[in-house]
């Protein structure tokens, strides 16, 4: 492990996960994807977030999937999702990240229904148990659950968080979130909102697009944390038909059609997921494809 680097800093990418024609998992074409996001500029990895269809993962499926990761990259570029029903659940998972030999997890509160703050503590403070530094993830829209600036700063008082995904889309929240707990690194949680994000100080992007798009990627974040808004700027406008999609229900479809178009593998999803519709495809691939003659090199 580079003991230099912190795990969650940087772009993640929460990684899609390929699936063959039978929707069995191709274990190898996916190291050679991790692989490839880290040579193209990326800092690290998130499997097993909703982008990577853990739902629908046996548990040896889910558990090679970190061990893949951490294989094709080394642990302290990994940060997998341990999102599950319940505390137990999510410590076991969390527990098998750290023997496979990952840095620290993503952590959903309980996403089975809508859990007070005594039950998103109690689960939070199960789970550290495992011993790996947690980033907690706040997508209320899936959830139900809002972790507000001010739960964030009771969980990490408590200790039991190092960081935050942030998901809402709601770009006041950052400097809230600075106020009430000061040394609580925000990472940015959907794409479209980076820009936005990055000015508020952020110290990472779990981020879905570069899966087929890692080093225009990794430029555009790099510009909008340096504060080098005119070069930031062309890219997110144009990345920015693209990065809308993290945000919609169809974002595995829409990131996967997009990887297809880029020249990668992105590949079908499993249920209960479907193929876009046609209407959706047409404006994904209009997007994508714009954005590969635009900037072919990136």
């Amino acid at each position: 492990m580079n003991a230099s680097r912190t795990p969650w800093h940087g772009v993640m990418v929460a990684t899609a996960l390929p699936l063959r024609t039978d929707l069995s998992v191709d274990f190898d074409r996916y190291a050679e994807h991790v692989r490839w996001l880290v040579d193209s500029g990326c800092d690290g990895v998130c499997p097993n977030g909703s982008l990577g269809e853990y739902q629908s993962l046996t548990p040896d499926e889910r558990a090679e999937v970190v061990r893949t990761a951490v294989a094709a990259v080394g642990g302290d570029r990994v940060l997998p999702g341990v999102g599950a029903y319940g505390a137990i659940e999510a410590r076991r998972w969390a527990e098998q990240a750290a023997e496979a030999g990952a840095a620290g997890v993503l952590l959903l509160p309980p996403n089975a229904y809508r859990a007070d703050e005594r039950i998103v503590v109690a689960h939070y403070a199960e789970v550290a148990k495992a011993g790996l530094p947690i980033v907690a993830y706040n997508n209320p829209y899936d959830t139900k659950v809002d972790l507000t600036p001010a739960l964030l700063a009771r969980l990490h008082e408590s200790g039991h968080i190092v960081a935050v995904k942030e998901f809402s889309g709601d770009v006041r929240r950052p400097y809230e979130i600075a106020e009430r707990a000061p040394g609580l690194d925000l990472l940015i949680g959907a794409d479209d909102v980076l820009v936005e994000l990055a000015i508020a100080g952020a110290k990472g992007w779990i981020a879905g697009f570069p899966n087929a798009f890692p080093a225009a990627s990794a430029a555009l974040y790099e510009a909008a944390v340096g504060g080098d808004i005119d070069r930031a700027m062309p890219l997110y406008r144009a990345l920015h038909p693209l990065l809308r999609w993290d945000s919609k229900t169809e974002f595995v479809q829409a990131i996967k059609l997009a990887m297809d178009i880029a020249g990668r593998y992105g590949g079908p999803c499993r249920p209960p997921r479907l193929a876009l519709t046609a209407e959706h495809e047409k404006i994904v691939r209009a997007a994508a494809e714009a954005f590969v003659v635009s900037h072919a090199s990136g």
